[in-house]
């Protein structure tokens, strides 16, 4: 019979998993130290949010304009 050897939970988390699990304690880390609350104006009109849900909006929206302005492969 062949043994079959348990690897440890840390050699089953793959390098790109590693990084994703990074990231998102660096979001939260970013969302608890940005809970205060800032007031911006856009077109006449006054938001007053925490900042990081601003930021988080802006990079949407940057990601989208992103999308709708790359150009496509013509293949």
């Amino acid at each position: 019979m062949a043994e079959t050897k348990k690897r440890s939970l840390f050699s089953r988390i793959s390098p790109t998993q590693w990084l994703a699990l990074g990231l998102t304690v660096l979001a939260v880390i970013f969302v608890v130290e940005n809970r205060a609350k800032v007031s911006i104006e856009i077109l006449l009109v006054s938001i007053t949010s925490p900042m990081w849900l601003i930021l988080l909006v802006m990079f949407l929206l940057g990601w989208a304009a992103g999308l709708l302005t790359r150009r496509r492969s013509s293949t």
